[in-house]
This record gives C-alpha cells, structure tokens and sequence, in this order.
C-alpha cells in the first residue's frame, strides 16, 4: 500500500510518501516540506498548498492520503491555518477519488514510538529508525509526514477489521429482529 501523509500547516506543511505493508518493512518514496510566507495574501498562500498536493498525487499515485487531524490549541490563527491546509488535502484526495484517513497526534505518537506523548525528536528518531534513513528528515513536519504515512499503514488493517465486524454485527442484529 502507498500512502501519502500530510502534516498540515500554513506556513510549512509536510507531505510524505511511505510503501509498506502491516507487519512489514516501510520505504520511503518521498518527502518534502512546503512553505509559505506569512506576508503573501492568505489566497496566495492555500493555492500554493493545493498546488503541492495535486502534484504529490499525480506524481506517487497513493492508495490513500492520511491527514492529521487539527485538534483545539489555544491560538486560533495556528488552529485556523492547520485547519485549511487539511481540508484542501482532503479535498484533492476526494477530488481524485482517493480514501482519506485522519489520525490524531497522539495516536500517530503511539504507533511509531509506542507513546502518545512523545516529543518531536523521539518520533524523528523512530521515523529515521524505521525507514531505515542515513540521515534524520528535517524539519519536524516531514518526520511527522512520514509518520503519518507509517501510522496509517500500520493502523487500516486493524480499522478495517473493525469496522468489518461491527457492520456484520448490525446486520446480525437486523437479520435476528426480521425473524422474530
């Protein structure tokens, strides 16, 4: 599976691109970090976003877009930012037919470091460990792209088994009440 993981934000935003299969050996694809300068009109700043996302999934084809989900901070503007750069990935995955997934910061912390909580230099490290890297990806939003890719590819087995066995259940439970 080939996911490209997106580590939104407004003024860098990481995008990776991760092969790997559940249980597997991950590589690396692809990685970069794109900017845009706060002083540029804010219509300017997402088309060049937009711009970099069309790209990334022309050029790596991915299976699905895994997408950090903007969890509540205290500053807005950061917030608002994160916000509209996940929604235009999510919009070019859909506008292509491409699955999305979200996944929130702690998760993505567990599945590559076994915690939650762990900081920006521990996921570095994992995510270097991991893909098997000479060198560390810098800055911290392209580590954290690739561990959005590696923690989807790492979670849908697991989602998708779920998600298997509760609608199986609802038409259990809907089969056993037509027969009462």
């Amino acid at each position: 599976m080939r996911v490209l993981g997106v580590d939104p934000g407004l003024t860098r935003c990481g995008i990776g691109v991760v092969d790997g299969e559940s249980g597997r050996p991950c590589n690396l694809v692809h990685v970069e970090v794109v900017g845009t300068a706060a002083g540029c009109e804010i219509g300017e700043r997402l088309l060049r976003l937009e711009d970099a996302f069309a790209r990334a999934i022309e050029t790596y084809s991915p299976d699905v877009v895994a997408v950090e989900r903007v969890f509540s901070q205290h500053n807005v503007r950061t917030v608002m930012g994160t916000a509209q750069a996940g929604a235009l990935a999510l919009a070019a995955a859909a506008r292509r037919g491409i699955p999305v997934a979200m996944h929130t910061p702690s998760e993505v912390k567990a599945a590559v470091t076994g915690s939650g909580r762990a900081d920006k230099h521990q996921v570095t490290a994992m995510v270097t460990r991991l893909l098997r890297l000479p060198v560390s990806p810098t800055p911290a939003d392209a580590a954290d792209a690739l561990a959005l890719a590696i923690c989807h590819l790492w979670r849908a087995p697991a989602q998708s088994a779920l998600a298997a066995a509760v609608r199986a259940a609802k038409v259990s439970r809907v089969t056993a009440r037509s027969d009462t």
